[in-house]
């Protein structure tokens, strides 16, 4: 009798997350090699071009928060490389310890009111970016975000889209956490089995629908659809059935795989569901060899920069590789980074 309440109780909550699981359709997952090192991958996938870049950030710049009066202000303890949207905010990266940061959509965040805290102040567009200068492991910047240093402002995204967001981190460890604001209050999720992470619902709620699906069988059925609930169960099957390989190169391969996999086909739309959206571009993340792949929906080729071979050196100055007009790029590309002023975080 329990095992049949547990299993109504699984197909209940997998169904409400079919309904209520309607936005922006990114999907981050995070495997680990027969050699146990560990690659991150994640799809972008969005309602219109987001004119993302890449940037390389080197140690000790000093940066603030990005709104204004009583902006928290820091300086860069690691350098890393990171792709940019809209010229204001930092959504995906890798710092030269080896963190990687995914920032998703999750439509349920609720930041609260940032203003009246009394906390130093950070523009969700530099959050992700705070976290990989600052930190070089899961664990460590676990222990520092719980005590909550600032609070977030979230301003609308250019068109007027809420900027709501959660981030997923991961180390060469392959510790793994999430942070998202669920009615005003920041929550954490930290072990190092969440390896997989979709859009809303917010996390807890995702992990609800895994029980029924290993009861199922990925062999035997999957559910197809794009939403969000849909892609955690499918990418979460097909994570856990992937063989974990020692060659390195078909390790990524691996992971470029899995990620093609639960991408959403260019011109896709529901017009039940607007917030559904396209995959523009892909990433993958060594983080042992420190190696950030990158892929364009709209180009044919794959390109990676060694973070090793950027300027990152204290005193650096920070340098952009221009992807506009989706230039055909392949190899290793930390040659083409060109110096340049770096963009402001989202604000008011």
């Amino acid at each position: 009798m329990r095992r049949q309440a547990a299993v109504t109780i699984a197909i209940t909550a997998a169904v409400t997350l079919a309904l209520i699981a309607a936005s922006e359709a990114c999907t981050r997952i995070l495997y680990e090699t027969g050699t146990r090192s560990f690659i991150v991958g994640r799809t972008m996938d969005w309602y219109d071009d987001t004119g993302t870049d890449l940037w390389a950030f080197p140690r000790g710049m000093a940066r603030d928060g990005g709104a204004g009066a009583g902006s928290i202000t820091w300086t860069s303890k690691y350098g890393s490389v990171v792709g940019d949207i809209y010229d204001l905010a930092s959504a995906d990266g890798m710092n030269e310890a080896g963190l990687v940061a995914n920032i998703l959509y999750l439509v349920e965040s609720d930041y609260g009111d940032a203003r009246a805290s009394g906390k130093p102040l950070l523009s969700v567009g530099g959050w992700l970016q705070y976290i990989l200068d600052s930190y070089g492991t899961v664990a460590e910047a676990v222990e520092a975000l719980r005590k909550e240093p600032f609070a977030i402002v979230a301003p609308a995204l250019p068109g007027g889209k809420a900027a709501g967001g959660h981030i997923a981190i991961a180390d060469a460890s392959g510790d793994s956490a999430i942070f998202e604001y669920v009615k005003g209050k920041l929550v954490i999720h930290h072990d190092r089995t969440y390896t997989v992470m979709t859009n809303s619902p917010p996390f807890d709620q995702q992990l609800a629908i895994t029980t029924y699906w290993k009861d199922v069988g990925g062999l035997k059925f999957l559910p197809g659809t794009h939403r969000a609930s849909d892609r955690f169960a499918r990418v979460s099957w097909n994570l856990a059935a992937t063989p974990k390989v020692e060659d390195p190169r078909l390790a990524v391969a691996t992971v470029f795989s899995v990620i093609r996999n639960i991408s959403v086909p260019l011109g896709i739309s529901d017009p039940e569901k607007p917030n559904i959206a396209a995959t523009l571009w892909r990433t993958v993340a060594d983080t042992g060899a420190r190696r950030y792949y990158f892929e364009s929906a709209f180009s044919p080729s794959v390109f990676w920069v060694d973070i090793a071979k950027l300027k990152l050196e204290p005193g650096s100055k920070p340098a952009r590789l221009d992807l506009a007009g989706n230039p055909i790029l392949a190899g290793e590309v930390s040659g083409k980074f060109v110096p340049a002023e770096p963009f402001t975080f989202l604000a008011h």
